[in-house]
């Protein structure tokens, strides 16, 4: 059995955290467990501290306040950061003239500054199984920009993937992209989790993403207002509430 898989301490621990910008508070002592494995979609209105968690997750941020834990080792006091590939906001809107094809693209991840260079052989053969992975590498030779936004995020998923990282997060990932290519995105997030063993955790204003492939739900308002499975969180005062609010639900669960 994997070591990793075995460890019962979760894969992320957030403990106690808060945070906020030029004094005013974006986060409020949070405290939430990201385990191997899990499929979380993380949930809120705009300016619920969302993306500000996941920034200080990936440490392009620091704390004000607690801590965050990679199966048990504090990310502050240094040493190798795990591997966790990275999907931001409006990754997919490119000027159809940029010059860079489908594989330049997937490349890039694997020359990062910090990180080894690998032999050439094996960098090809790590961007080919990328773009298997995510059906997209019959275009490997074309232009980025000329892509369907749909296929951009493929590509961009397996930029984020060809490095083998444990997790992978993702900001708003489907915004501007239509309800049947959603689908199949969705589909492809489900195969990297349970068939690549990526854990996933989603980011999102919109409830209305939690279908039948997220297992846990996490609700975020400043502070951690629910944190469970997708099937309590169906049956939660939370969901009930946030629809009174009006916030959209489209459940796609069968």
């Amino acid at each position: 059995m994997d070591s990793a898989a075995a460890d019962p301490r979760p894969m992320i621990g957030i403990e106690h955290v808060s945070f906020g910008y030029g004094g005013v508070p974006v986060l409020i002592d949070v405290s939430l467990a990201i385990r191997e494995g899990d499929f979380l979609a993380i949930i809120g209105p705009n300016g619920s501290g969302k993306t500000t968690l996941l920034k200080l997750i990936l440490g392009l941020l620091k704390p004000d306040e607690g801590r965050i834990l990679f199966q048990g080792k504090d990310l502050a006091a240094g040493g190798e950061r795990p591997k966790i590939g990275y999907i931001p906001q409006k990754a997919t809107h490119f000027d159809p003239l940029f010059p860079a094809s489908v594989r330049e693209v997937v490349a890039m991840a694997l020359r990062s500054p910090g990180r080894a260079a690998g032999g050439r052989k094996g960098e090809e053969a790590a961007i080919r199984c990328a773009l298997e992975v995510v059906g997209m590498e019959d275009a490997a030779d074309r232009r980025i920009g000329r892509l369907s936004g749909g296929q951009q995020q493929r590509v961009f998923i397996a930029r984020a993937i060809v490095d083998k990282p444990r997790a992978l997060f993702l900001d708003e990932p489907t915004t501007g992209i239509d309800a049947e290519t959603q689908d199949h995105f969705y589909g492809l997030l489900d195969l990297l989790n349970k068939r690549e063993g990526i854990t996933i955790a989603l980011i999102t204003h919109d409830i209305g993403i939690v279908d039948r492939h997220i297992t846990q739900v996490a609700c975020l308002n400043q502070r951690l207002v629910y944190h469970g499975s997708h099937a309590d969180f169906c049956r939660s005062d939370t969901l009930k509430d946030m629809l009174a609010g009006g916030h959209h639900l489209v459940s796609h669960r069968h």
